[in-house]
């Protein structure tokens, strides 16, 4: 097989989280295909070999696979790149991350308690964060927002039925691409850095129905938004806006973020409840995109961390401080430690808002933190990001020599190599389970309860 060519193919098994196995007809060799489902006949070409192994780009499903059997699915599923599961039963998506994550733990874990999948409240709907992008789906083409296109850095999908966003966020989403359409405001060119309209950032808290709209532009073209604010506050929405923000950002990355913001109505937070507490989400808060998921996801944080009375417990990557204030009100001390200096404000307000005063966070790398922190920790909670944490962080953790550590990953794979790390110094994996916060998609999260061998 050589690059550039076209193959067809049975896709057989799916390693995490979206590489297929597909067995080339005529060949006889395998490939990995990106975003394909086992089953499924597919036309692909080779884009890269590499010492005997070749990856290949799907190009077109020929045939379905028996696994997509749902009647309902997204019109924009296969042309979005946000989801890869949407024409499989829910069920079905279940039992294939399930599978995954085992393979994935058993393979670097020789013996342990898998306490399976547990699955997301709601199947559609959850996600409590959305953020679109303004861009066109064809080169000069009308204004889109919406996601981007599968396997594109610059085609935008306007998403308008998306099925994983809240109702609420696709009228908003409607609603702003028609008012800038006709005010006929262009979308920023990456390539020519040039134009306007980037992001449009919506939240909306699952209990309390609060929602935030956040509109990120550059400083291109002075803007008039009163008008765009009056319409949407005048959207019949199941929720309540609490606030509209216009955020600047001339920096050339493609990510949300904030040079300016300014408030245009309402407040710059949403509020949210989680297990009994209360949090405040700022605009770039890290929060879990499925508030309900979330419950299920820290009540196992909580049933693995055991007993906590009289304990000094360490939270680190603690985001908005949830994790910390579940488990404050049975433990003598909670300490955070978050990069994002935001997040850390957001969460010691959560605190004092929730009258915990045993609950303690601080801002800056975990790496460089933790060597700052007089008290020593008697359990310690992980709750790294994707990539998963700093080998010369891990070190320092493992150092503290703690009973127990609970570790969330959102990325099994990066979870297996820090475990490999973990038992090679005196630690064993004592049992885990899989919890689907992402439904329709391939992404879960794995809580992994490991244990110093004495």
């Amino acid at each position: 097989m050589k690059k550039g060519q076209v193959y067809e193919g049975i896709v057989g098994k799916i390693q995490f989280p979206n590489k297929a196995r597909v067995i080339v007809e005529g060949e006889e060799k395998q490939a990995i295909v990106k975003n394909a489902i086992t089953g499924q006949k597919i036309r692909f070409s080779i884009n890269k070999v590499k010492k005997g192994n070749y990856e290949g780009r799907l190009l077109e499903v020929l045939e379905k696979s028996p696994l997509e059997s749902k009647e309902m699915i997204c019109p924009h599923y296969g042309i979005c790149g946000g989801c890869l599961y949407q024409s499989i039963p829910y069920e079905t998506q279940l039992k294939i991350k399930e599978q995954q994550v085992q393979d994935l733990l058993s393979s670097v874990v020789p013996s342990f308690e898998f306490e399976g999948i547990q699955g997301s409240p709601m199947e559609e709907g959850y996600r409590n964060k959305m953020e679109f992008s303004f861009g066109d789906e064809i080169k000069d083409g009308p204004l889109a927002l919406g996601m981007h296109k599968r396997g594109s850095f610059y085609d935008i999908v306007t998403v308008k039925e998306c099925r994983i966003a809240d109702s609420d966020f696709r009228m908003i989403l409607t609603a702003t691409l028609q008012y800038f359409q006709q005010e006929q405001i262009p979308f920023y060119h990456k390539m020519r850095q040039e134009g306007v309209l980037r992001h449009l950032l919506i939240r909306k808290a699952a209990k309390t129905k609060e929602i935030m709209v956040a509109l990120v532009t550059t400083t291109q073209q002075c803007l008039d938004l009163t008008n765009w604010k009056e319409k949407l506050l005048k959207l019949p929405l199941q929720g309540t806006i609490t606030g509209i923000l216009h955020i600047w950002n001339d920096r050339l990355a493609d990510v949300v973020q904030s040079d300016r913001t300014e408030i245009l109505y309402g407040r710059d937070y949403i509020e949210e409840e989680l297990l009994g507490l209360r949090f405040q989400i700022t605009p770039f808060s890290f929060f879990q995109t499925n508030s309900l998921g979330a419950e299920v996801l820290y009540q196992t944080v909580r049933n693995y961390i055991g007993e906590t009375n009289e304990r000094i417990v360490f939270d680190l990557y603690s985001g908005t401080g949830t994790i910390a204030q579940i488990l404050a009100p049975v433990a003598k001390k909670v300490v955070g430690v978050e990069i994002v200096e935001e997040a850390v404000k957001a969460a010691q307000t959560n605190a004092e808002k929730n009258g915990l005063d045993n609950c303690y966070f601080l801002a800056g790398d975990v790496l460089k933190v933790i060597d700052e922190i007089e008290e020593k920790p008697d359990l310690i909670v992980l709750d790294p990001p994707r990539d998963g944490i700093h080998p010369k962080a891990l070190k320092k953790i493992i150092q503290y020599g703690v009973e127990k550590i609970v570790y969330v990953s959102c990325k099994p794979t990066s979870l297996v190599r820090d475990l490999q790390v973990l038992q090679e110094s005196g630690y064993q994996v004592i049992k885990a389970k899989a919890v689907d916060m992402f439904p329709g998609t391939a992404n879960v999260e794995t809580v992994c309860l490991l244990s110093r061998i004495k």
